[in-house]
């Protein structure tokens, strides 16, 4: 892969044109799409349409070929093998590889330049491959999402239709009726952003990359299911079913009243607080995937050389680490640590901008850091081992 070790950091103008993070949050976020010119002009070349069918192959990337062929769609799951890969034909397919981010930290970077949203939105880095005239068909997503046009051109339709009707029985969410009422051709650099709900097809004009920078969106179910999972984990209810002053029933397969009130009772005292809530939130936005694993260091650095190295070249997140914080309480990758008032700058630094500089650390925090990097969390230096 070329270039996978320089990182993007373009400012907010580059990223946005010439409109300000709020001006974009409140006229466009949620709303209509916009086009942006030259959005990411550094962005051609940084990954090759070898580069990426070789995170294909990989077992720690998730990776999906869409294929159509005579009007049907057909979906296949990664990894796959080099040889098929090589074997594709010239059109109708396209090649999807999800979490770029945690394997490019070019694409970690572009990712969390879109810092003007809270980094608990954020989802990951897609990057597609397709040959001219590829694409996924016409469809819709929950989510917003910036589409940044890496290698050569790919013409975007959208439509504010109602009619979301889907294909049946297609492995993917095609819509049955597509009118398209805009369209423009992106060319390397340049960014699209759609908001939920629009439908919109993007067809490969040449050979071409496209990054997605995609959003979390979960579902209401979603969660509220897990946040009932959180309260059985940490509920503990006393007592149990009692019934002394019972009587001979009428019905006995009748449910009796008398249980449905006491154990209705029993549910009804359930209660959480804003607290809970908060915990429960940072421990949920800040889980990993289910497929994502850290790697701890194979032969640790011993605290002290850990300290030399920290406060020679600084400290960096690794680019499948997630940390958010409220108040006192930092989420790292589902867990909760809680910080005295003197570490909270530090830690509030590190997880705003993903790394602290060079500096000499005190030694209860040393203490913290050293064992996140034990974990796989953070590496000393520029370098992250773990994004081979």
């Amino acid at each position: 892969m070329k270039n996978q070790h320089k990182e993007l950091r373009p400012d907010h103008g580059t990223l946005l044109g010439e409109l300000e993070p709020g001006d974009f949050l409140r006229d466009y976020w949620h709303k209509k799409p916009l086009l942006i010119r030259q959005a990411v002009p550094d962005i051609a070349g940084r990954l090759s349409p070898a580069g990426l069918r070789q995170l294909a192959t990989r077992e720690d990337c998730e990776s999906r070929l869409v294929r159509h062929l005579r009007g049907r769609w057909s979906l296949d799951y990664g990894p796959f093998r080099a040889d098929m890969l090589a074997r594709l034909p010239q059109r109708g397919w396209s090649l999807l590889v999800s979490s770029v981010d945690h394997h490019l930290p070019y694409a970690a970077a572009l990712l969390h330049s879109f810092g003007f949203v809270p980094y608990a939105r954020l989802d990951d880095v897609m990057v597609s491959l397709a040959p001219p005239g590829g694409g996924v068909g016409p469809h819709f997503d929950s989510y917003d999402v910036f589409l940044i046009q890496g290698h050569g051109t790919r013409r975007w339709e959208v439509s504010e239709q109602d009619d979301l009707e889907l294909v049946e029985d297609a492995p993917l969410r095609i819509l049955k009726r597509f009118t398209p009422q805009q369209s423009w051709v992106l060319e390397p650099g340049d960014m699209l952003y759609l908001p939920p709900r629009l439908a919109h097809n993007g067809v490969a004009l040449s050979e071409c990359m496209t990054w997605s920078v995609g959003f979390r969106a979960p579902s209401h179910q979603e969660i509220a299911s897990a946040f009932l999972d959180y309260l059985q984990e940490k509920l503990q209810i006393e007592g149990r079913y009692a019934d002394p002053d019972l009587q001979v029933p009428r019905h006995p397969a009748a449910l009796p009243v008398a249980m449905i009130e006491r154990l209705g009772a029993i549910i009804d005292s359930i209660r959480w607080s804003r607290r809970d809530i908060v915990d429960f939130l940072g421990r949920y936005l800040s889980e990993p995937k289910p497929n994502v694993f850290f790697e701890p260091p194979r032969r640790p650095l011993r605290l002290e050389r850990f300290a030399e190295k920290a406060g020679a070249h600084g400290l960096h997140l690794d680019p499948r680490t997630r940390l958010l914080f409220h108040g006192p309480s930092f989420y790292i990758n589902g867990e909760r640590l809680v910080f005295p008032p003197g570490q909270r700058r530090l830690m509030r630094k590190l997880a705003d901008q993903r790394a602290l500089p060079p500096m000499p650390l005190p030694d209860d925090l040393l203490a913290v850091l050293y064992e996140m990097y034990k974990a796989g969390y953070l590496w000393p230096g520029t370098g992250v081992p773990s994004a081979k």
